[in-house]
């Protein structure tokens, strides 16, 4: 009996401690358009392609890049949580400039807070506006 309880409470707390670190998936838009990038794009920008999510709370960040060729790249941009003053909350799509600066490439685009910029490290995406910057872990 006393077994059962403390592992009752135990499930409590790790729910009430960790249930916040896991992103509520948003419905996909109903216009999605991935489409998958050309062959003969450079493998460094093709790996911008898919979903890539930040979590940290009180904010939630979820991007996709449905297209990307070597001028421009279609996103699909969720925001949740708190976030400075004007910006959307939601889906937004949104179309970014590819640009290869010192050999490595970049999406750019004008977001309410900013221009924002993402370049690719390692296996995360790596976002910054201004003096702000976060990480994007790509997901399935």
């Amino acid at each position: 009996m006393k077994t059962s309880v403390v592992l009752a409470v135990s499930i409590v707390l790790v729910s009430i401690f960790f249930c916040h670190m896991v992103m509520a998936v948003p419905t996909l838009p109903a216009d999605l358009q991935i489409v998958q990038p050309d062959p003969s794009l450079p493998k460094e920008l093709s790996a911008f392609f898919g979903k890539w999510e930040w979590i940290s709370d009180p904010a939630e960040f979820l991007i996709i890049v449905e297209k990307i060729d070597a001028e421009k790249a279609s996103l699909y941009v969720w925001r949740s949580g708190s976030w400075p003053q004007g910006t959307p909350m939601g889906w937004e799509r949104i179309e970014a400039k590819v640009i290869k600066n010192r050999g490595k490439y970049k999406l750019s685009y004008l977001a309410p807070y900013g221009n924002a910029e993402y370049t690719l490290m390692g296996e995360d995406l790596i976002g910054y506006s201004g003096s702000d910057g976060w990480q994007l872990r790509k997901v399935p």
